[in-house]
């Protein structure tokens, strides 16, 4: 006769180990050595059972490190858990059971310790440590996250593709546009993998977009250049969605003149007052401006991020 799934669940839950195993993964996700030291049994003896646990659908594990993490198996099928409450309500009452419960508790503690102690040794470097590990002001580009995934997001003034990289992955679509040849090259070849972004020419006074086809419009280090920013925001608005916002970045007031002629800026920053009133003018009904504090390795001016909308 072949042997049903049921017949090989209950083998596996003929050994007390392998109850006790169950008992302390069905709220917690432990390694072998965690559990070595909650069960107090040898290492080898909890790598078999979980194996034999694993084989018959009880255990899923996930690699983690060097080191694999085990649970109970998240969604088993109605007959096995059943067959698992049945058990557990017979074992939950043993005296092996409670105190591998505890002791599992002083496992969880001793992991919650061991942070600490990192991050109080830690605290006076951090910054340093995070950036070495994961790069600097990481936190800002995640972000990125909280836009809406189904948004259309104009790039203006994308020189060469770095922004509108970094937001390719969080929404919909991406238009990146530029008026210079040499940086829409560049920015054609960043974004070449990026299948929802299209990259166009064009100018910030006149956007290659249709009316309403961009749900937020992003100027980055763009107004300095252009001799009437109203206008061109009053453009950039008329390409906007309803409850569409435009977000600037940008330079704020500053006394480096030597920019105008290196860098061919017709204004040398721009101040809150200022942009409200272009922003208005550009039908834009709110304007608000953020001052950015300055990076210590920055050798420019300072720089504020404003919204419109």
């Amino acid at each position: 006769m072949k042997q049903t799934p049921v017949f090989d669940r209950l083998a596996a839950l003929s050994d007390p180990i392998r109850a006790r195993l169950l008992a302390a993964l069905e709220r917690h996700e432990l390694s072998v050595g965690e559990l070595h030291r909650a069960l107090q049994l040898p290492q080898s003896t909890v790598s078999r059972h979980l194996r034999a646990l694993a084989d018959a659908g009880w255990v899923a594990s996930r690699e983690d490190g060097t080191s694999n993490r085990y649970r109970l198996a998240p969604e088993p099928d109605p007959a096995a858990r059943k067959l698992w409450l049945a058990v557990r309500d017979e074992v939950a009452a043993l005296a092996a059971v409670q105190r591998d419960a505890e002791r599992v508790r002083g496992v969880l503690a001793a992991r919650h310790t061991t942070s600490q102690k990192f991050f109080a040794s830690s605290a006076g470097q951090w910054d340093r440590l995070r950036a070495g590990l994961f790069g600097d002001r990481v936190e800002l580009f995640a972000l990125l996250g909280l836009l809406d995934p189904s948004w259309t997001v104009a790039d203006l003034g994308c020189g060469t593709g770095q922004l509108a990289d970094a937001i390719a992955p969080f929404v919909a679509r991406v238009i990146a546009v530029d008026e210079s040849p040499a940086m829409l090259r560049a920015a054609r070849a960043r974004l070449s993998a990026r299948g929802n972004v299209a990259v166009r020419p064009g100018t910030v006074e006149a956007p290659p977009l249709e009316p309403g086809e961009a749900h937020a419009a992003v100027l980055s280090l763009v107004l300095p250049y252009i001799a009437d920013p109203a206008a061109a925001l009053g453009a950039v608005r008329a390409t906007l969605a309803p409850r569409g916002r435009a977000l600037v970045l940008d330079l704020r007031p500053h006394d480096r003149a030597d920019l105008r002629e290196q860098m061919g800026h017709a204004w040398q920053g721009i101040a809150e007052a200022q942009l409200a009133a272009w922003a208005s003018e550009a039908g834009f009904t709110s304007c608000r401006y953020v001052a950015l504090p300055p990076q210590p390795a920055a050798k420019g001016p300072a720089l504020f991020v404003a919204t419109l909308h």
